[in-house]
């Protein structure tokens, strides 16, 4: 399915963001307006083409009916492979994938994305079925870091931790309910990190899959931290942990 963006603010945020897109729907007759002639400019100087449409055209796509008379189409992600991240990271002694366990949310997603570039991780791993995809929001989540970070999209995720270990990954489960906490597990080196899903946690096929459980370590009363929060708490003390025995 095509990936829509409506509205002035939108469309000019996906410039900002980096979202490659295929084109600009402007309806016809629009009048002069300063959001959408910069919105022309950044067009041009990027090579995105504008068409202009009948105003009912864009109410047809529209998900809110909001479009404010333009709308703009996303290009299609290109997804990497598991293959592509192994030879991204062969040779490296520390190297970081993170495994989304059916994260549903694609502001999560663009999350975990921008914390996984920040601290030099290989690239993301996320199934190819009820789970988040890669769409405009998750282009914004990530502040462009999608750009820089491969992510693959496979039909079995505990398939792919098997392959990752026989390359020398070690796989390490995020769960509230793991007895050893991060900073005592052995948390450096070439880890695939794998976070559960917003609601669930772990599948059970998945968790069973990984070698250690890891838990964040807490003072405070409240359940746990959101998934990208805890992706970003635990990814960092990888990244401390290698700099400390590199």
């Amino acid at each position: 399915m095509a990936d829509y963006l409506e509205g002035r603010h939108a469309v000019s945020e996906a410039f900002a963001a980096g979202v490659p897109l295929a084109s600009i729907m402007i309806a016809a007759g629009l009048k002069p307006d300063k959001a959408i002639d910069a919105i022309r400019r950044k067009a041009a100087g990027a090579g995105v083409p504008v068409r202009e449409v009948k105003r009912s055209e864009l109410d047809e796509l529209s998900a809110h009916g909001a479009h404010q008379g333009i709308m703009a189409v996303a290009k299609p992600y290109r997804y990497a492979s598991l293959e592509d991240l192994i030879k991204a990271a062969a040779g490296q002694k520390d190297a970081l994938i993170i495994a989304c366990d059916h994260v549903t949310d694609t502001g999560n997603l663009g999350a975990i994305a921008r914390s996984a570039e920040v601290v030099g991780a290989t690239g993301l791993l996320i199934p190819n079925k009820r789970a988040a995809a890669v769409t405009a929001v998750t282009y914004k989540a990530s502040a462009g870091a999608i750009s820089h970070l491969p992510i693959a999209r496979e039909a079995n995720l505990a398939t792919c931790l098997e392959r990752l270990k026989k390359e020398g990954f070690w796989v390490m489960g995020a769960s509230e309910k793991a007895s050893q906490d991060i900073w005592h597990a052995p948390l450096e080196g070439r880890i695939v990190l794998v976070m559960g899903s917003e609601g669930e946690g772990l599948s059970r096929l998945v968790q069973e899959t990984c070698d250690l459980l890891v838990a964040l370590p807490q003072a405070g009363c409240i359940g746990s931290l959101n998934v990208a929060q805890a992706t970003t708490a635990i990814a960092y003390e990888w990244m401390r942990r290698c700099r400390t025995q590199g």
